[in-house]
């Protein structure tokens, strides 16, 4: 034991105290928050003025409906602090769809428009006059709005730019919006009731048997936060653990090591020295994501309420779940004699990981089926599908410590499978390692 304590302290403290732990450790946080407040904050960048663009109306009276239209989307974008909802930053709000919203919003450009008077001219004619300002950078673009829109006809929208999505979808939008009103009025239906009629409802939703409302989603939402980590601490991890069984191949100081300790002591604890530095990286994140968390309590920002019970499964499953995939690592380590060929070697185990992610969406619908059963006990999809099912419908404890326990014996066999694979392939000099070789090798040592 105290030979597995040494190999764990060197692999710690070695690794702990070179200046790429410091910087990475500090700019962890500036990162992850560039990438979380950056693009919202780019979304809002508008380049260029507003969009100017004709309106050719063949009908004779939906010319002054659609530019209200679009005026209107843009006051309600535009309207003032006091009268608008106090919401939080698209990057912080816990709810995917208000940021796809607000998202969506921002992207969405300003537009100028203006009649294009037709008079005794042709629309042939008035299209060429303004495809000659649109050339001249007088105009952006023009609606045609044809005399047979209120029944079946298209109208149609010529622009400089047709990649312009954003504003194509805001013309659409208040053509829409026009026709609609148009037509109620036609029918003599007061469009007004018809808005009433027409205002959502919202869902409230409980788990029976509790009056208190359920905010499962985010919840759920977190379970794929937790893999989403997982997948990416093990992608950025696990080519520490590749090399750091790799390192004493090149230097053939195993040989020596092997003479005074066991394979696989040294094995484990090299997987747990590294690890170690892996976890107290991510502690450090995590102590920072709190302390952010505290400071949004107190704020606008929505922070989602996990229970202490729900908390302590997303801990227990991710350090499984990174074990899991770190032991992947190891295996593979033993086997190769590069990082590179490993990282090539290890990625399609790793990808095994999104597939709890394809899996997740059917467990969801069904948490307490036979596929849920047996995705949440296959120790490379646990980490994903248990805790899925966790948050929708909480599994009998005796599953919860089942799937536990393959997943601690998982992780157990393949550090063995990786140490006897590791002794012998250390007096391997110029060979290649294939699977009947692997093979022979496990059964040699």
């Amino acid at each position: 034991m105290k030979k597995l304590f040494a190999v764990v302290k060197r692999e710690y403290v070695q690794r702990v105290r070179t200046k790429f732990f410091v910087i990475a450790t500090i700019l962890g946080p500036v990162l992850m928050a560039a990438f979380t407040v950056v693009p919202a904050l780019m979304f809002g960048i508008r380049a260029g003025g507003p969009t100017r663009l004709a309106v050719i109306d063949e009908t004779g009276r939906m010319y002054a409906r659609v530019a209200r239209e679009i005026n209107s989307q843009q006051a309600e974008e535009e309207e003032s602090p006091e009268q608008q909802p106090q919401q939080p930053p698209a990057g912080l709000n816990s709810d995917p769809k208000q940021r796809a919203e607000q998202a969506g919003k921002a992207m969405q450009s300003s537009i100028a428009v203006e009649q294009a008077m037709i008079g005794n001219r042709s629309v042939d004619d008035i299209k060429k006059e303004l495809d000659a300002r649109v050339q001249r950078k007088e105009l952006d673009g023009y609606i045609v709005l044809p005399a047979s829109l209120l029944q079946k006809g298209a109208p149609e929208f010529h622009a400089r730019n047709t990649a312009d999505v954003f504003t194509k979808g805001q013309v659409q939008n208040a053509i829409y919006r026009a026709v609609r009103s148009e037509r109620l009025v036609d029918s003599k239906v007061d469009e007004q009731l018809i808005r009433r009629a027409s205002e959502p409802v919202r869902l409230r939703t409980f788990a029976a048997g509790d009056r208190r409302e359920s905010k499962g989603e985010s919840s759920f939402f977190l379970v794929f936060g937790i893999g989403l980590l997982i997948y990416m601490s093990v992608l950025l991890y696990g080519q520490f653990v590749l090399g750091a069984v790799i390192e004493e191949k090149e230097t053939r100081i195993a040989e020596i090591l092997f003479s005074s300790m066991r394979s696989f002591p040294l094995m484990m604890g090299k997987l747990i020295g590294v690890s170690l530095v892996a976890l107290t990286q991510l502690s450090i994140w995590a102590l920072t994501f709190i302390g952010i968390s505290i400071w949004a309590a107190g704020t606008s920002i929505s922070v989602p309420k996990i229970s202490p019970i729900i908390l302590m499964y997303f801990v227990i499953y991710f350090l499984m779940g990174y074990f899991i995939y770190a032991t992947v690592y190891a295996v593979v380590g033993s086997m190769v004699t590069t990082t590179q060929e490993g990282g090539q070697l290890a990625l399609p185990v790793v990808l095994m990981l999104v597939a709890g992610f394809y899996l997740s969406f059917s467990i969801i619908r069904a948490p307490s089926s036979s596929l849920a059963f047996w995705a949440s006990m296959f120790p490379f999809f646990a980490p994903i599908t248990m805790l899925v099912r966790i948050v929708t419908e909480t599994p009998p404890l005796w599953q919860i410590l089942l799937s536990l326990g393959i997943g601690v014996v998982t992780a157990t066999g393949l550090i063995w499978l990786a140490s006897r694979i590791y002794r012998v392939g250390m007096l391997m000099y110029g060979k290649k390692a294939t699977i009947p070789e692997v093979m022979r090798w496990v059964r040699q040592s």
